[in-house]
């Protein structure tokens, strides 16, 4: 399927942006073309540098913000997958400029649509977050809201074949602004501030974002929301695995943060498949008929009331494994 297509991502210069980039190009040499969309020229800059034309020809750098809808519908134009990353993701600096976070995140999306519905592009993709489900700081609003957009925009298609999706995970391992490579920085200080002992995250890491990614980009209907069955680890566990020398002083949780991440809530139960690998939440109304769905992916659906959050997971990491794993994903220098 990806044979002379055109792939663009936005916010292509993140963490996960560049993993598949990575990944495509080395997986998927028979692409015609691979458009990195993001606003950051520095960004931007030094991942040329990576990928010296020379090198790699099928790759193209296009500055543009998704809040600029008319540089979208430009950057669109001949594009035959969408993957779309950008997004403003800090928590606490959405508390504090809530307007920029809704015109990134909520505008932004919306921009997205507008211009792939407006051009040819065939399949979207758009990364949610865990935060996004039953949100209590404005990050996690903002981005249920994009994944409402996203969903319902398959309603609007009409004739236009394309299909919209979701993907929605936890904390991606090493990604920036994550609490690993901050706590790998804060070492030498000898002091590793925990906000709350009892709090968990689920774990992911970046070749498990650009795999569940490029399912969706090949297997999506149209509508769903895919989230990974992933395992947990306690805050207080990468904390030992990084530093177990230092000082863990509990400094108490920041503006909009969680004690436990949810992905699926007892809400969601009633929309929600089990795919094996993955879980789909299923929009209420779609184009496609359900038990055709259902047995296309031999999916199970999930019992009324199930619920999926880092806290009450049943697979966890444990100090030895999260030290493995920061070894093999995050610094190969890494020596506790």
């Amino acid at each position: 399927m990806y044979k002379d297509k055109t792939i663009l991502i936005t916010g292509g210069t993140g963490s996960l942006g560049k993993a598949l980039t990575a990944h495509i190009l080395s997986k998927h040499p028979e692409i015609k073309k691979l458009i990195i969309f993001s606003r950051d020229e520095q960004k931007q800059f030094q991942m040329a540098l990576e990928y010296p034309s020379d090198q790699y020809p099928k790759i193209r750098f296009f500055i543009g913000d998704v809040r600029d809808r008319e540089r979208l519908k430009r950057a669109f134009k001949n594009v035959d997958y969408v993957i779309h990353a950008a997004a403003m993701k800090h928590v606490h600096l959405a508390e504090y400029n809530p307007d920029e976070c809704v015109k990134t995140n909520i505008h932004g999306a919306q921009n997205v649509i507008d211009a792939c519905l407006d051009t040819n592009v065939e399949r979207v993709v758009a990364l949610s977050t865990d935060k996004a489900c039953a949100p209590i700081n404005l990050y996690g609003a903002t981005k249920l809201a994009s994944d409402k957009l996203f969903i319902a925009a398959n309603n609007i298609t009409g004739w236009n074949p394309i299909k919209f999706s979701v993907v929605r995970y936890g904390n991606v391992m090493g990604s920036n602004g994550s609490v690993i490579p901050f706590f790998l920085n804060k070492k030498q200080t000898g002091i590793l501030p925990i906000t709350d002992p009892t709090m968990t995250r689920f774990n992911i890491s970046l070749q498990g974002g650009v795999d569940m990614v490029m399912h969706a980009l090949e297997h999506a209907w149209g509508g769903e929301i895919f989230i990974p069955k992933i395992p947990s680890y306690k805050i207080t566990d990468v904390a030992e695995a990084i530093g177990p020398e230092c000082t863990k002083p509990v400094v108490g949780i920041r503006p909009g943060e969680k004690i436990h991440e949810e992905m699926i809530t007892e809400s969601d139960s009633y929309y929600t498949y089990d795919l094996g690998k993955y879980y789909t939440i299923l929009p209420a109304t779609h184009k496609w008929k359900l038990a055709e769905y259902i047995a296309h992916f031999k999916a199970t659906k999930v019992p009324v009331g199930f619920k999926y959050n880092s806290g009450e997971n049943t697979a966890w990491e444990t100090v030895d494994s999260l030290r493995k794993l920061i070894k093999q994903h995050v610094d190969p220098s890494f020596v506790h």
